[in-house]
C-alpha cells in the first residue's frame, strides 16, 4: 500500500521553550491554509489505514500531533475546523489532564495535556487520537516486560475511553523504534506503528516528517518536491536522534529519583 506523506507536529502556540518542538500559531495558520489553498487535504486516521493509494495520489497528507498538548485545543483544531482539515493526536495516556512532568523542563512552569472532555469534544467533531505510549519513556530501551506494559496499558485506556478506532496506531516516543518493539506493539494489538524519518515502510514501522521550528514554510519541508524537502527531512532526522540526549536526562533523573525512595530521602 503506498501511504500519503505524514507530517508530526509537537507543540502549537503557547510559552516559548528553550527546545525546537514549538511552532507558532500564526507560522502553523499560515502553512495550513497555504496548503489548503494549494488543494492540499488532510485525511483521517481510517482514510489513511483503510484506503492509503488512492489518498496517495491526490495531494492528501496525514497530520499528526505527539504528545497531547493542551494548547491544541485553543492554537491548532480551531484553525484546522475552519479549514475543514482533521488531524490525530498521539496521547501518553498516563499523563491526559497533567502536567508534563516526564519529560525535560524545556519551559518555566510545567506544560498541561489535554485531558479527557477536550478530547472527546474534538474526537465528535472529527478529530482522531492514538497512542504515544503510557509514559513516554523511549521503548527501545526498555525490557521486553516494560515495553508489553507501557503498550498493552495505553491501548487499553484508549479503547475503553474513546473506542477501537483509537486503539490502532501508536506513534513511537522520540520515534525510537525497532524489529523488537514492531513485534511488541504488533502482538498488543496495534495496526500502525509511526517512527522518525527513516523508516522501513511496514504497517508497524512508517515514516513521519516531524515540523520544528525552524520549519517556517508555507509548505512544510514532509510535503516539498524541491531539494529543501530532502535537506529538511535530514535536518528532521539529525534533530530526531539529538532526541537520546532528552531520553539520557530522563534515564539519569529516574535513577536519582529512585535512589532517593530507597534511601528514605523525603
Amino acid at each position: 500500500m503506498t501511504y500519503p506523506p505524514v507530517l508530526c507536529y509537537h507543540r502549537i502556540g503557547g510559552p516559548l521553550e528553550l527546545g525546537v518542538t514549538r511552532v507558532g500559531r500564526s507560522v502553523f495558520s499560515r502553512q495550513m491554509t497555504a496548503l489548503a489553498r494549494a488543494g492540499w487535504r488532510a485525511v483521517s486516521l481510517s482514510e489513511f489505514a483503510n484506503d492509503g493509494t488512492p489518498h496517495a495520489a491526490r495531494r492528501s497528507f496525514f497530520l499528526t500531533f505527539d504528545d497531547g498538548y493542551a494548547a491544541l485545543a485553543e492554537h491548532a483544531y480551531p484553525v484546522l475546523s475552519d479549514l475543514g482539515f482533521t488531524a490525530t493526536t498521539f496521547l501518553i495516556t498516563d499523563y491526559v489532564g497533567k502536567a508534563n512532568t516526564w519529560d525535560v523542563r524545556y519551559t518555566w512552569d510545567r506544560l498541561p495535556h489535554l485531558g479527557w472532555e477536550p478530547i472527546e469534544h474534538w474526537r465528535a467533531r472529527g478529530f482522531d487520537f492514538g497512542s504515544h505510549g503510557s509514559t513516554h519513556r523511549r521503548l527501545t530501551w526498555l525490557a521486553d516486560d516494560a515495553v508489553q506494559a507501557d503498550l498493552g496499558r495505553s491501548r487499553e485506556v484508549l479503547r475503553a475511553r474513546l473506542g477501537a478506532e483509537a486503539a490502532r496506531a501508536i506513534a513511537y516516543p522520540f520515534g525510537a523504534v525497532d524489529s523488537r518493539i514492531v513485534q511488541h506493539a504488533g502482538a498488543a494489538g496495534y495496526e500502525l506503528g509511526f517512527g522518525g524519518v527513516k523508516a522501513t515502510g511496514e504497517q508497524l514501522n512508517l515514516a513521519r516528517v516531524p515540523v520544528y521550528f525552524w520549519d517556517a514554510w508555507d509548505v512544510p519541508f514532509g510535503l516539498r518536491e524541491d531539494g529543501l524537502g530532502s535537506i529538511g527531512r535530514f535536518v528532521a532526522h539529525a534533530a530526531n536522534r539529538c532526541a537520546v540526549g532528552t531520553s539520557m536526562m530522563l534515564a539519569v533523573r529516574g535513577r536519582r529519583e529512585m535512589g532517593e525512595v530507597l534511601n528514605g530521602a523525603p
